[in-house]
């Protein structure tokens, strides 16, 4: 799929869930229960389900080998897809699709989140999909979990060799696209240092985001796992979702 069929299906998406969202809610202002399971109708009615699920934003969990925790925060994207549909009133999936980038479907996800605490490693023919499907309009958002930022930058070598890996400065609009922000926030400390959004670019497109030092990730799950205050969360959240604005909407 070229660049430019990829962007046209990211807006058709983005605006289809739009439309459809506002079309779910004049249903319940009518008294119908809008569904977000198949198309057979609600018992009794006769009517069309209102809002069906593949219309819906889905955020793909990017799977890797090399023995990184891929599955890490298990309740992270879950948790964002919430806040996201609420926050935005656009409608997301409620779970996020496990996808390699070797998989024929990768062109289905948008945006991609990676994270995890170990090593990453993907195939050549993963590498080069993976590749093609960023420079064609795909978006890849990394989380350092804490500690695979050493093999997380090996990687994006070999990905995009002729790119460097730089700061986003804090005016870019991924700070900006949804709420103000002045960057990553600090969700949890580990060598104190600051903490730090990289990207790599396409012309004025960031099609790459990576935040280190700041566990964004951990303040997305559910409050009993970590423990974070409230505010901490809500850092968290706010980031989270300004990249998948920035990334459904750029």
């Amino acid at each position: 799929m070229d660049a430019k069929r990829f962007q046209m299906r990211k807006r058709v998406a983005l605006c289809a869930a739009a439309v459809l969202f506002l079309l779910s809610s004049l249903a319940v202002a009518q008294g119908r229960r809008p569904s977000g399971g198949t198309s057979s109708g609600d018992a009794g009615t006769g009517e069309p389900d209102i809002l069906l699920e593949d219309t819906r934003i889905r955020v793909g969990r990017l799977k890797y080998g090399g023995g990184g925790d891929w599955y890490s925060d298990p309740s992270s994207l879950p948790n964002l897809l919430i806040e996201f549909s609420r926050r935005t009133g656009i409608p997301a999936a409620a779970t996020e699709k496990v996808i390699g980038p070797g998989d024929p479907d990768l062109y289905t996800c948008p945006f991609l989140y990676l994270t995890g605490h170990g090593n990453i490693r993907f195939t050549g023919q993963e590498i080069s999909k993976l590749r093609r499907h960023l420079l064609n309009g795909g978006f890849l958002y990394a989380d350092d979990n804490y500690g695979m930022d050493r093999s997380f930058r090996s990687m994006v070598r070999v990905l995009f060799p002729e790119r460097d890996l730089v700061m986003v400065p804090s005016g870019h609009p991924v700070y900006h696209s949804f709420y103000d922000l002045d960057g990553p926030p600090k969700i949890h400390e580990h060598d104190g240092k600051p903490p730090m959004g990289f990207g790599i670019f396409q012309g004025d497109r960031l099609m790459l985001f990576y935040t280190y030092e700041s566990d964004i990730g951990d303040g997305l799950e559910d409050p009993d796992v970590h423990g974070d205050p409230p505010g901490k969360r809500e850092q968290a959240i706010r980031m989270a979702v300004n990249v998948l604005y920035y990334a459904l909407t750029r």
